[in-house]
């Protein structure tokens, strides 16, 4: 029951911090540095990465509608051209991070997936979005739909969305925002493309670490899985309207400040066990 607790923690965890630019996956690994669950490293691994599909579950029931590329109309098959191009620009911009997680995922969790480079990237990211926000309220957003996101500008916040691959504690939500952000797209279309972005990047993620794990499984470590998935899903639905409502009145700037100080807080924890132990 100690692990399932455990389990349940840290999808409440990954439910919370997917969607707010403020990095589940930083969070993840620092929270497991405080609940670790009793299981081989191999399955925390793969824990800490598979949860985040009941996080992205959320956004599909959430925004079917915006998702789904098919319909019936008269007893016809409906296609729906806009959201098939919607799926195209994704597609594009999922191409840089697919391409070095598939290159350099192993190498990339063992020289970053760790505490230091979490705490750096919380910082510099927070203050990022401090800077952008204040240089963004001069600025009359362009792009005001996804619709009006173009191939090229796709691309572009694929590319930001790849230092967020590369380096835990960036935030892919954050990394895309920020860089949907300087590239003249409005907040809340910025905030509704990096969700729908997330659904082949965390689904694409997830099996791959299922494929190197392996599927053969214990009990335990199928109810661990279930239980932070079920718990990542139901937070996710509350998380992601509290956003979409947030952001139409407000900036980004509270999440970083909250970023900056979080990663001081984590730099003088460790920095106050390493001096102890």
């Amino acid at each position: 029951m100690l692990e399932i607790l455990k389990a349940f923690l840290l999808g409440l965890v990954e439910g919370v911090t997917e969607w707010l630019p403020v990095s589940s996956t930083g969070h993840m690994i620092l929270v497991d540095e405080f609940i670790k669950l009793d299981v081989t490293d191999d399955f925390r691994s793969m824990f800490l990465v598979v949860i985040q599909l009941g996080a992205i579950l959320a956004v599909v029931v959430m925004f079917w509608k915006k998702l789904w590329p098919f319909g019936v109309q008269e007893k016809k098959l409906l296609i729906k051209k806009p959201i098939f191009t919607m799926w195209f620009k994704v597609i594009v911009a999922c191409i840089p991070a697919a391409i070095v997680g598939l290159l350099f995922d192993e190498q990339l969790e063992a020289l970053f997936y760790n505490w230091q480079t979490v705490s750096v990237m919380l910082i510099l990211v927070g203050i990022c979005f401090i800077i952008i926000e204040n240089y963004n309220k001069k600025r009359t957003p362009k792009i005001n739909s996804i619709a009006e996101i173009t191939y090229p500008i796709a691309f572009y916040i694929g590319l930001f969305q790849l230092i967020a691959a590369v380096f835990p504690g960036t935030s892919r939500s954050g990394a895309t925002i920020v860089g949907a952000l300087l590239l003249g797209v409005s907040r809340t279309v910025a905030a509704e493309f990096t969700f729908f972005l997330a659904v082949p990047v965390m689904f694409g993620a997830s099996a791959l670490k299922l494929v190197q794990y392996g599927f053969s499984y214990t009990g335990q470590e199928i109810a661990l899985l279930l239980v932070g998935m079920i718990t990542a899903f139901v937070v996710s639905l509350f998380i992601i309207k509290f956003l979409m409502s947030y952001i139409k009145k407000h900036d980004f700037k509270a999440f970083g400040w909250y970023r900056i100080v979080l990663g001081v807080v984590v730099i003088g924890y460790f920095a106050i066990r390493s001096f102890i132990g």
